[in-house]
């Protein structure tokens, strides 16, 4: 699930609403578009409104749940789809911490990080994260403790994919796909600049 923002016509007024774009990856590998919706992006019951309609819609089996890091989409995901994980997006993760990072490092410290997320088991990454944090405590502390911090916690949330099967990762360990469609709706969208 991923969200971006559109100016709208409401009541004679132009407005800012949320457009919120949920996909799925089926069995086979495939990913397909669930719903797009204009919403309120920033409250947690809008999650849940959103997931109850998918589920009223059909949608079933959900094991895993791709997002940023919000708390209530998590609540929501917890809710809706019991029994189902919720993985972050690596590419989000990376970018947080790479933000601590000056400029000049940023693209070693990215491989260090890809080399996590390319572990094919949860103990090779918690390894190779334990290596990569040593490796940052000269030159950036900060960083490595908090990948270290994290390796229980938010690095854990980054490698749920990891519980399912190696062909359909590439499309479970991050939001790019959704990304990629905000674009292409971004250019669609801003030739009419204010949708009535």
């Amino acid at each position: 699930m991923a969200a971006r923002y559109e100016h709208g016509r409401v009541d004679g007024r132009v407005v800012t609403l949320g457009v919120l774009v949920v996909a799925g990856v089926r069995d086979d590998g495939r990913r397909e578009l669930l719903t797009v919706e204009v919403a309120d992006t920033e409250r947690a019951a809008t999650s849940h409104a959103l997931f109850g309609r998918l589920k009223e819609r059909g949608l079933h089996g959900v094991e895993l749940v791709t997002s940023d890091d919000h708390r209530g989409l998590r609540a929501a995901v917890a809710r809706q789809f019991q029994g189902a994980s919720w993985q972050r997006c690596q590419v989000h993760f990376a970018r947080n911490l790479l933000g601590l990072v000056g400029a000049n490092h940023r693209a070693r410290r990215g491989e260090d990080l890809r080399g996590i997320f390319a572990a094919t088991t949860a103990a090779q990454a918690h390894a190779t994260a334990g290596v990569c944090a040593q490796s940052w405590q000269a030159s950036h502390p900060q960083v490595a403790a908090k990948l270290e911090a994290d390796l229980e916690g938010e690095l854990e949330d980054c490698l749920a994919c990891d519980a399912f099967p190696t062909a359909h990762r590439p499309r479970l360990r991050t939001t790019n796909g959704l990304e990629r469609f905000r674009q292409e709706l971004k250019q669609r969208t801003r030739v009419g600049r204010i949708f009535p």
